[in-house]
C-alpha cells in the first residue's frame, strides 16, 4: 500500500508512474490528497478539544478539593459540550480515514524507473538467455503423454479425486517430486536462506498484508466456515510472520524460505496452454523470502534472480530471463523478473518463477519496520521469489531429457532420486 505523506509530496511523480502501469483512475489521487487534507485539519483540532477538556477536567477536580462545588458544577456543564464535540470529531475522522483506506486500495504500486514500458505481456524484454534449445527426435511425446507412458503421472485420476488440475504422482513421479523439494530446499539452505514450515491457511489480516486480499480474493480458495483461505504461495505467511514487528536493523537481512503445496483456482483459465501440468489449482513450490534495507533492495533483486537461475543451470534446462514491462506486472510488484524455461515437446517457453521487489508497498500494509539505535522506526522492503515450483519444472524435465532409454534425470539430482532414468 502506498504511503499517503508520500503521494502528497510526490504528486506529479505518482501520477505519472500510475499512467505508466495502466491505472486509469487518477482523479483518486487528488480525492486522496483533499481527504487526507481534511483529516489532517480534522486530527488538530480533535487534539486541540482533547486538550481543552483534560484542562478542564484537572480544574473541575481542583475547584471541588476547594470546595467550590458551585463553579465546579458550570464547568461540568461546559465540559460535556466539549465532550460531545470530541465525540463528532472522532467520528468523522474515522470517516475520512475509512476514505482514505479505500481509495489506496485501489492505487497498485509504483513501477521502478527501470521497468519497460508496455500494456501485455508481449512488450516484456527478455534480459538474459541461457542453454541451448535441445533437437528432440519426431515421434517426441509432451509430458502429460510422458506421465501416462511411464505411470508416473495420472490426470484422470486425479480428476476422479478432486477435479481437473489437481494431479496424483505415482512411482517415480512421487519421488521426482520429493527429490525437486528437498534438492531446492537444501540449496536455499546453501544460499544463507533458514527453513520455515509455515500454516497453510491464513486469515483476511495475512491476506492483505502481503496484497492477495482484496486484490486476488476470486483466485484463493476460502474456507467459508472458519473465514480462512487456501494459500496461493509460501509468500503469504512467510512474510506475515513480521507483521507489526520492528526489527533491529542489524538484523537485517533477513532471509527464509518454505516449502509449502500452493492453491489456486485460476478461474477463467482454458484451452491447450494450460493443459497436463502448465497450469494446476494445487502444486508444490519452494519460496525465497528477504526483508532487507531500502537502499539494498535493487541489489538483493539482481542477487535472487541470479539464485534462481542457478538452480535452472543445476537442472541443465535452457533458460530466458524476461523483465516485465509496467502493464504486466502483478498490482503489487515495484519490478519483477520472470524466468522461463524452454519445454522442447510444446516447443514453447513456460515461466516457472518470478522474483519481485515490493519495495515498502506490502510492508506499509504490514507495518513491517526497522530501526537503528537512536532512530526512529521505518518501513522495511519486502521481496520474494518463486525457487521452484514444481509442475513447468517437472514439465520440462520430462520433455527435454526424454530418450530410447526412457527420461534422463540431471545429474545435480541424481543423489536426491537416486534414479538416473524414469523408465
Amino acid at each position: 500500500m502506498l504511503q499517503v505523506s508520500y503521494i502528497r509530496e510526490n504528486r506529479e511523480k505518482v501520477l505519472e508512474r500510475l499512467k505508466f502501469k495502466g491505472f486509469k483512475q487518477p482523479e483518486l489521487v487528488d480525492s486522496l490528497i483533499g481527504l487526507d487534507e481534511d483529516r489532517r485539519l480534522t486530527q488538530i483540532e480533535l487534539e486541540k478539544i482533547v486538550s481543552e477538556s483534560n484542562l478542564g477536567a484537572r480544574q473541575i477536580g481542583e475547584l471541588m478539593r476547594q470546595g467550590l462545588k458551585e463553579q465546579a458544577e458550570a464547568l461540568k456543564v461546559k465540559t460535556s459540550a466539549v465532550k460531545e464535540q470530541t465525540k463528532l470529531l472522532a467520528d468523522k475522522l474515522a470517516n475520512l480515514e475509512g476514505k482514505l483506506q479505500t481509495i489506496l486500495l485501489q492505487l497498485p504500486n509504483l513501477p521502478h524507473q527501470s521497468v519497460p514500458f508496455g500494456i501485455n505481456p508481449d512488450n516484456n524484454v527478455t534480459v538474459f538467455e541461457h542453454g541451448q534449445i535441445p533437437a528432440l527426435p519426431d515421434n517426441a511425446l509432451p509430458h502429460w503423454e510422458l506421465g501416462v507412458k511411464y505411470d508416473i503421472i495420472d490426470f484422470e485420476l486425479g480428476n476422479k479425486i478432486a477435479g481437473a488440475g489437481f494431479p496424483v504422482y505415482k512411482g517415480k513421479g512421487a519421488k521426482l517430486q520429493r527429490a525437486l523439494i528437498n534438492f531446492f530446499l537444501d540449496q536455499a539452505e546453501l544460499a544463507g536462506y533458514r527453513e520455515i514450515q509455515p500454516p497453510i491457511v491464513v486469515n483476511e489480516a495475512s491476506g492483505f498484508g502481503t496484497g492477495q486480499l482484496p486484490d486476488k480474493e476470486g483466485q484463493m480458495y476460502h474456507i467459508g466456515i472458519d473465514n480462512l483461505y487456501l494459500i496461493p504461495t509460501a509468500e503469504v505467511p512467510v512474510t506475515n510472520l513480521y507483521r507489526d514487528v520492528i526489527l533491529k536493523k542489524d538484523e537485517l537481512p533477513v532471509k527464509n524460505c518454505a516449502y509449502t503445496p500452493c492453491f489456486r483456482r485460476e478461474a477463467g483459465s482454458y484451452g491447450a496452454h494450460v493443459r497436463g501440468l502448465n497450469r494446476l489449482h494445487q502444486f508444490d513450490k519452494v519460496e525465497v523470502v528477504q526483508i532487507v534495507h531500502p537502499e539494498r533492495s535493487y541489489q538483493v533483486l539482481e542477487e535472487m534472480s541470479a539464485y534462481v537461475q542457478s538452480l535452472l543451470k543445476l537442472l541443465e534446462l535452457p533458460y530466458r530471463v524476461l523483465s516485465l514491462c509496467s502493464g504486466d506486472m502483478s498490482f503489487t510488484s515495484a519490478k519483477t523478473y520472470d524466468m522461463e524455461v524452454w519445454c522442447a515437446a510444446q516447443a514453447r517457453w513456460l515461466e516457472v518463477s518470478s522474483v519481485s521487489n515490493f519495495e515498502n508497498y506490502q510492508s506499509n500494509r504490514l507495518k513491517l519496520r526497522y530501526k537503528g539505535e537512536g532512530e526512529k522506526p521505518r518501513l522495511a522492503h519486502t521481496l520474494n521469489g518463486s525457487a521452484l515450483a514444481l509442475p513447468r519444472i517437472v514439465a520440462s524435465l520430462l520433455e527435454n531429457n526424454q530418450t530410447e532409454n526412457g527420461i534422463k534425470i540431471p545429474a545435480a539430482l541424481v543423489p536426491y532420486t537416486i534414479f538416473d532414468y524414469i523408465n
